[in-house]
């Protein structure tokens, strides 16, 4: 599990609470909320402290560092059933990106590089995207592109995920979905070269992810690994970080192209801000297209009109 702590002012809070309310839980004693989302646990305290813990926390926590004081990492470590081995070995890895913000879709790649072009990889600077710009992941995603790997990405746009979430998908099986088909066309492209497993990102339990693909007749891959931040253990999970989030980088400009207006990033105030924005120029009706209309944004943009 993995864990981010946050600093912030207690106006924050109330606003993280707000934007927070539909996945709201029993607050703790001491506390001034707590919620579960698919991605961590966020707990506030009256003390300005926010504990983000789970699967996935710094994608909670991302969208809230800007405006706060600190923000302190806790680095996961591979649990001891883990064979750490894979990661040096000819393999599979997937990651996603968009997950966590209101405009956009979720993408969605999987990578496969010997042992031998996992060096070169290094060269280029793959790291984890969350450690880089969006300039610098388009410059490298490019270069990336440009090796002899194989490599597949997935977008599901915002109607599909809006229809999907209204048939009663969580987000967590889109991803899972997700996941599993990316890897499935990359194994494909591959044929007969062998892999010697799949390190998937984890951003639920694998037991949950099994029941996700067993609910649409689908079976995990053989040899898969699951590992929270693998993207800092798996160079083929780190550079299909960095092609899932230049694929929804690109895919978020043309949505504000299209819109006529910039989309932010993320799902803070500036985000309400621009989801009101686009319903008095395209009108609510238009908003599925470019936006997750679960999240708490969509009531909070309506009361900005």
């Amino acid at each position: 599990m993995g864990q981010e702590v946050l600093k912030t002012s207690i106006d924050k809070i109330e606003q993280m609470k707000s934007h927070y309310h539909a996945y709201l839980e029993k607050t703790p004693q001491g506390a001034v909320f707590r919620a579960k989302t698919p991605n961590a646990v966020i707990t506030a305290y009256r003390s300005g402290k926010v504990l983000f813990q789970g699967s996935q926390p710094e994608k909670e926590s991302t969208q809230w560092k800007n405006e706060s004081s600190t923000v302190e990492p806790k680095k996961a470590k591979p649990s001891s059933g883990i064979d750490t081995a894979i990661f040096q070995k000819n393999h599979i890895g997937s990651d996603e990106s968009g997950t966590g913000d209101y405009f956009g879709p979720i993408t969605v790649a999987a990578v496969f590089s010997t042992k031998e072009q996992q060096a070169q990889l290094k060269q280029l600077g793959v790291e984890d995207s969350k450690h880089l710009k969006d300039d610098m992941i388009h410059q490298i995603a490019q270069k990336i592109i440009k090796l002899p790997i194989s490599y597949t990405i997935l977008k599901l746009g915002n109607e599909k995920y809006n229809l999907l979430q209204k048939k009663g998908w969580s987000q967590g099986k889109m991803k899972a979905m997700l996941h599993h088909h990316a890897i499935d066309k990359l194994i494909k492209k591959l044929d007969r070269e062998v892999y010697d497993g799949i390190v998937i990102d984890q951003f639920c339990e694998p037991a949950v992810y099994k029941r996700y693909l067993q609910s649409e007749a689908l079976k995990l891959h053989e040899k898969t690994t699951f590992i929270t931040k693998a993207e800092s253990y798996s160079i083929n999970v780190a550079a299909a970080s960095i092609l899932a989030r230049a694929r929804f980088v690109t895919a978020m400009d043309n949505l504000s192209e299209e819109a006529g207006i910039i989309l932010p990033k993320g799902a803070s105030s500036k985000v309400d801000r621009a989801a009101a924005n686009y319903i008095k120029t395209h009108g609510e009706e238009q908003l599925g297209h470019v936006a997750k209309l679960h999240f708490a944004n969509t009531k909070k943009a309506k009361k900005l009109i």
